[in-house]
């Protein structure tokens, strides 16, 4: 597959020759998966081999392969990155699906399970409410950033960071998550995708262990088997990550991985106590923490929670965060916080590896921050994120709540639907849901990091779901779900 060719096909029947090189490569990849020019079995060139081909960074590749992943148009194993079987665009998509031969059952479930994160698509997860974002103010403040930069600023920018976003992140943190930093240990990223990856390559070599939370953030296991880490399951129950004595004595880790403020997918959250118990595993082992603080700004049901880095004064933690949540996605920076110690040799790789631009995005979201603005549309949006979770929890559970219980729903802009028959499939439902409702209710048992885990049930996310429409589309989801439940009791007795 000549894959330069395939871009430049693709921009000539698209024109998109303004997008970022990192959203070309996935938009053209996407749309060749769907209309079968990359027919499903075929196995994506290497990322390091198509970096040099395309003669771009392999940030950017890493980039368009995890977005694939979490879409689930691609599956990866030991071996690289498939293309699912995804049906193409110019065909009617069957009521019953033929698997494809050259892919395992758990690929086949993926394609069914996860979609693309569409605006208005309802439950999607992650998410948030665009219309709301005040983007004219957003507008001034970049307007006001590019009037304001001096001519040095066009040049390749510092690989840690615009130096006052950092001071401004460091602040913020330390005022509403508790973190204990100064702005030298504050890294700006690309998002979380490029926090959990500098992470993966930084402080583990290639076949060291990390712990990941079963079920867990597909984006993060992508990141990590990117790093060549050895990726081992720890069950999450209802109150988050619950490793056992005997993990810490067989397969002590280099690495752990939690989002402990909303977990993902099952909205569960790390209780004190567990984080306790995990920091000091940790150090007692000599690993360190990757504290993923997805969802934290969006506390529902009583005060904030700190962050773990924060719990003690030298936690072995990195603390990654973004602003993908809460402003919105297109925006692609976010921050990795590390201990003291790690700051000269992170920065020494950054200066080798990092992309250096951005500076007026930087400058703007800076003045943001100190400004009260990002506070003030942080409490705008945990009313309405509110309001959102609480009409969609009243619906599920007068219309389900007889066969499955709403879990996780105490933070964040998604909670988890359970169900313990293991009799009926969420994968089934998954893909029900989107072919006969259009709708994007994502599998928790698709999120295994390896074989099975022991959720079943849907994570719904509620960003963007009005409050007054939420009844009619829970009904027709429970539509979906009672059916497959009578269908199998039918079979049960036929």
């Amino acid at each position: 597959m000549d894959y330069s060719l395939l871009i430049s096909n693709f921009t000539a029947s698209h024109g998109h020759h303004g997008w970022p090189r990192q959203r070309l490569l996935h938009e053209c990849l996407r749309s060749a998966i769907r209309d079968g020019t990359l027919a499903p079995g075929t196995r994506l060139v290497a990322t390091r081999a198509l970096a040099a081909e395309l003669g771009v960074a392999r940030n950017t590749v890493l980039y368009a392969y995890e977005q694939l992943t979490s879409e689930g148009y691609v599956v990866t194993d030991r071996s690289g990155t498939i293309v699912a079987a995804v049906a193409p665009a110019r065909q009617q998509q069957a009521s019953v699906v033929v698997p494809h031969k050259g892919l395992s059952q758990r690929a086949q479930n993926l394609r069914h399970s996860t979609a693309s994160a569409a605006s208005g698509t309802p439950f999607v997860p992650g998410v948030p409410d665009l219309p709301s974002f005040p983007i004219g103010l957003w507008r001034r403040l970049l307007e006001r950033a590019w009037r304001s930069l001096p001519t040095d600023k066009l040049n390749y920018g510092d690989p840690c960071g615009e130096p006052v976003l950092r001071e401004a992140i460091a602040d913020y943190l330390r005022a509403s998550r508790g973190v204990i930093c100064e702005a030298a240990q504050v890294f700006i990223t690309d998002g979380s995708q490029s926090s959990l990856d500098l992470c993966g390559r930084a402080c583990a070599d290639a076949g060291e262990t990390l712990w990941m939370e079963n079920p867990g953030y597909g984006g993060a296991m992508a990141a990590f088997r990117a790093a060549s880490l050895k990726l081992e399951p720890i069950e999450v129950d209802e109150e988050g990550i619950a490793p056992r004595s005997e993990d810490w004595k067989e397969r002590p880790p280099r690495l752990i991985y939690t989002t402990p403020s909303h977990q993902y997918p099952t909205g569960t959250v790390l209780s004190l106590a567990r984080r306790m118990a995990l920091i000091d595993g940790a150090r007692a082992c000599g690993a360190l923490i990757i504290e993923d603080d997805y969802d934290s700004e969006f506390r529902h049901d009583g005060p904030p929670l700190a962050s773990m880095q924060g719990l003690q004064p030298d936690a072995p933690v990195l603390y990654c965060g973004t602003f993908s949540k809460t402003m919105f996605p297109g925006l692609r920076i976010g921050y990795l916080v590390v201990p003291p110690w790690l700051v000269r040799p992170l920065a020494t790789m950054r200066q080798q590896s990092a992309s250096r631009g951005r500076a007026a995005d930087q400058l703007a979201l800076a003045e943001f921050l100190r400004s009260g603005q990002f506070a003030l549309h942080l409490r705008r949006m945990r009313r309405v994120y509110r309001e959102r979770r609480d009409a969609l929890v009243e619906a599920l559970d007068r219309q389900l709540g007889s066969i499955a219980s709403v879990q996780g729903a105490s933070a964040g802009m998604h909670l988890a639907l359970r169900w313990e028959d293991p009799r009926l499939s969420d994968v089934e439902i998954s893909r029900r849901a989107l072919e006969q409702e259009g709708m994007i209710a994502n599998a928790l048992s698709v999120h295994a990091v390896a074989g099975q885990c022991s959720w079943r049930g849907l994570a719904l996310g509620y960003g963007q779901v009005d409050p007054a429409g939420v009844d009619a589309l829970v009904k027709r989801l429970a539509g979906v779900i009672h059916l497959t439940a009578y269908e199998n009791f039918y079979r049960k007795f036929k």
